[in-house]
């Protein structure tokens, strides 16, 4: 009988940490080739957020502002409060080029984005396929209160399994 109590405890544990820690989820495109995969799967950590903030470089997942029933996943590129600028491809950061190792060279594109200030409470988000994404460029900042989740950890193909970065 003590399986049966030790089987209840852990079904209990799990549906509690996915239902208010971490949540499966599986990409769905290719906007961010290189790392993440169409039909990868990963952890999203839907908690973090109540205690750090959101940085640039993080790989959150949202509601995408102009239907909230489909969820986007994208890196995070500018903060509120920050200016910002692509500059035929070249993200400019508060005057600052943007390093971005996570952009191969042959997924970079062209397109260019006029100076702008974020308001409060909205990020800039790009996927790391830039030549195919559908961004901010495409829909505009985000809004804080659509960003539920951060992108933590692959875990199918185990081929690919490891940390988000």
């Amino acid at each position: 009988m003590l399986w049966v109590r030790d089987l209840a405890i852990a079904t209990i544990a799990s549906a509690l940490m996915i239902t208010f820690l971490y949540q499966p989820v599986r990409v769905e495109g290719t906007s961010m080739l290189p790392r993440l995969e169409d039909s990868d799967r990963l952890f999203i950590n839907k908690f973090v957020y109540h205690f750090q903030a959101i940085d640039r470089g993080d790989v959150v997942v949202f509601h995408y502002p102009r239907d909230p029933e489909k969820s986007y996943i994208k890196r995070v590129i500018a903060l509120p409060g920050d200016t910002l600028r692509v500059d035929h491809g070249r993200v400019i950061v508060n005057g600052k080029l943007v390093r971005e190792p996570y952009v191969p060279p042959e997924f970079r594109d062209t397109r260019s984005i006029a100076e702008m200030t974020l308001p409060a409470d909205e990020y800039w988000v790009m996927g790391d396929h830039r030549s195919i994404s559908s961004d901010s460029r495409d829909f505009g900042p985000v809004e804080r209160s659509l960003i539920y989740g951060k992108a933590v950890f692959i875990y199918w193909p185990a081929r690919d399994a490891g940390v988000v970065h």
